[in-house]
């Protein structure tokens, strides 16, 4: 049996994917272009992984040889849910609120793939979610999910920007959406709101200057020229997508329950953090996506917060 769209779509909404696009396979010129000037640019600050595989990004047949689509799926992870902004507690950013979402969205993929692989043995793929070398937020526009929004997100006319993007690469041929054409207009609400002033440019983000980036990836001290500018984010940051009208009109409420909060990680006590254990860490963030920023890096920044 031949898989078509309409049976990938169908498998992956059974999974609890909310969004299915089809692209062609293509070499990612200007694509490429903007993303070396960007690193030129030092905008990837310690984010020196970013820099590898070049050609990858550029051209997915370094991935699979046999490549011909893409198939990217978007995740909708919005709970209608708000901080209590309690004295002496610090920010999650709404995706870290819940269950890591790789872990989600990977045994989702797993399922999708051996289904597919059922219906034709000679379906092949590789599948990422934002952690392989491939630009997702472009093949998601090219797929039809979104545009790319000023502040970088992809946002969807359905649900928002609150979207978790994976990618498919596979050798088998579909018919092709086109991509969604951007719809942001003359708002710059998302520029205005940074609280450090990251999105320097529309489209451009300085990752020196991001929250999420700080409290994150990076694993340095946090400049001081930051202080007081945080708004109290302990963990990522929400405030360009919080900001946002497509956000504020359309997001829709998730049906996947390992993305609502588990208790005490919506907001974090910053003297809980500051006295935490390398055990307490471990086992309290599990499975969180807050585990990313070690209990080293999660001190630091409710230090930051609280100095």
């Amino acid at each position: 049996m031949i898989l078509t769209n309409k049976i990938v779509i169908e498998k992956a909404k059974s999974l609890g994917f909310d969004l299915v696009g089809f692209a062609k396979a293509e070499i990612l010129g200007e694509e490429t272009i903007f993303l070396e000037k960007w690193l030129k640019s030092g905008y990837q600050a310690g984010m020196s992984y970013m820099e590898r595989n070049i050609e990858k990004r550029k051209n997915i047949i370094n991935i699979l040889p046999d490549v011909k689509s893409v198939i990217s799926l978007g995740t909708n992870y919005y709970t209608d849910e708000n901080y209590s902004n309690d004295d002496g507690t610090g920010k999650v950013s709404r995706y870290a609120w819940g269950k890591d979402y790789h872990l989600i969205i990977w045994e989702k993929l797993d399922k999708l793939e051996t289904e597919l692989k059922k219906i034709d043995p000679n379906y092949e793929c590789k599948f990422y979610v934002d952690t392989g070398p491939v630009m997702d937020k472009v093949w998601a526009n090219r797929a039809g999910l979104g545009w790319l929004a000023k502040n970088s997100n992809i946002i969807n006319k359905d649900f928002g920007s609150w979207i978790f993007l994976s990618t498919i690469i596979t050798n088998y041929e579909f018919e092709y959406n086109e991509p969604i054409e951007d719809w942001c207009g003359t708002c710059t609400t998302c520029i205005d709101a940074c609280p450090t002033q990251a999105i320097i440019e529309p489209y451009v983000i300085d990752s020196n200057k991001c929250i999420s980036y700080l409290t994150i990836e990076n694993k340095g001290d946090i400049p001081e020229t930051f202080k007081g500018k945080f708004d109290n984010w302990v963990f990522g940051c929400d405030v360009c997508q919080d900001v946002c009208p497509w956000n504020i009109k359309f997001s829709q409420v998730t049906f996947e329950k390992d993305f609502y909060p588990v208790s005490g990680n919506k907001e974090i006590k910053l003297d809980k953090v500051t006295k935490m254990e390398t055990n307490d860490f471990k086992n309290r963030f599990a499975n969180s996506p807050i585990k990313r920023a070690k209990l080293k890096g999660l001190k630091r920044n409710a230090l930051h917060l609280k100095n």
